[in-house]
């Protein structure tokens, strides 16, 4: 089954994306390690970024080129993301590794070119575009014009933003649309994220809801999932405390493998709407009380409260017949201990 249905089957727990970011360190073994890492623990898919350092800044270190505070503090953007890039040539390796896995590999570009490459070397199923892409028209446009589904992350971006954005995709035929809850700080407080303007999200633009979650727990992730998210991006990485680009907000494979089973589990236990009755509940039935015979009672005797009880358990006729029972006589010698049925009274 490809990765679009099965986010689109709600009978299937969400997808979960392992990204890999920069985590790698600029060396191809741990990009490949990463990847096979993340299929032995449960991804579903690996996400890539493609850009180069010149393709999303200037080399400048002019005061607004610099990162003041958090991770990154004293970086310049065009240094940061010298670090951060992961090499064009090792895009379809990587795609090559993670098929082997068993598992699919795609991308977010970040320009035009970007998908050109994207398209011509590995053909991804589907892409992704940053929440800080959210904006830019003419990369939007370029993915759309491939046809294949797009995943969008809205931190960041307010309602009239993300219209334009989905409206931009959707002229320029797009395939289905998911939309991303995305909180852009690293890492994420989980008290900022506001989950439940995904079903706004999914409501007003018709379209399957997720969730990119930089938190260093599974928490949010989870809640998201019992809203009815469909797909859930975590950057991953080996270790955190090797350091990397984005370790100090990414998952271990520990952590994975615990967000997968965990998330499968509150998936498990949504089902469907309607109140109805579970197998579980249908076997505990019978310790439901009824009304049974307290003592021994003879033909023509009347039934009273002190030859009937409501015990359990419900092989007798339901507590709701007591008024009806009560005062009625017997019309048939009644052995205590014995269920109450319909042909015991008259």
């Amino acid at each position: 089954m490809s990765l679009i249905s099965r986010i689109k089957d709600a009978s299937q727990a969400p997808i979960i994306v392992a990204e890999l970011s920069g985590n790698h360190h600029q060396n191809f073994d741990t990009a490949k390690h990463l990847v096979e890492l993340a299929a032995r623990n449960g991804a579903d898919a690996v996400k890539l970024q493609t850009y180069t350092a010149d393709s999303l800044t200037l080399p400048s270190r002019s005061p607004e080129f610099i990162v003041n505070g958090g991770l990154w503090d004293g970086n310049s953007l065009h240094e940061l993301y010298q670090k951060a890039a992961t090499p064009y040539e090792w895009h379809a390796p990587l795609a090559e590794i993670a098929k082997q896995n068993g598992i699919p590999l795609f991308s977010t570009p970040f320009d035009e070119a970007a998908v050109d490459f994207l398209e011509s070397e590995i053909n991804p199923e589907l892409y992704k575009v940053s929440s800080f892409e959210l904006t830019h028209i003419p990369l939007l446009e370029r993915i759309a014009q491939t046809g294949k589904p797009v995943i969008m992350s809205t931190g960041m971006a307010n309602e009239t933003e993300i219209n334009h954005a989905v409206s931009t995709l959707l002229k320029n035929g797009s395939g289905d649309l998911i939309l991303l809850k995305c909180v852009n700080e690293y890492p994420s407080s989980p008290d900022g994220f506001n989950l439940r303007s995904m079903l706004t999200l999914s409501e007003k633009f018709d379209c399957l809801v997720g969730l990119s979650d930089h938190t260093l727990s599974h928490e949010v992730a989870l809640a998201a999932t019992a809203l009815g998210a469909r797909l859930i991006e975590k950057h991953f990485t080996d270790d955190r405390s090797a350091g990397g680009i984005d370790a100090g907000f990414s998952m271990e494979p520990t952590d994975l493998d615990q967000l997968v089973q965990q998330v499968k589990t509150v998936h498990s236990c949504l089902g469907i709407k309607g109140i109805l009755e579970t197998p579980i509940d249908s076997a505990q039935r019978q310790f439901r009380r009824s009304i049974y015979i307290s003592k021994n009672i003879q033909q023509g005797e009347r039934l009273t409260s002190e030859n009937l009880k409501i015990i359990r358990p419900s092989l007798g006729l339901p507590p709701s017949k007591w008024s009806q029972v009560i005062g009625k006589n017997a019309a048939r010698d009644l052995k205590a201990h014995s269920p109450l049925s319909n042909v015991d009274w008259e």
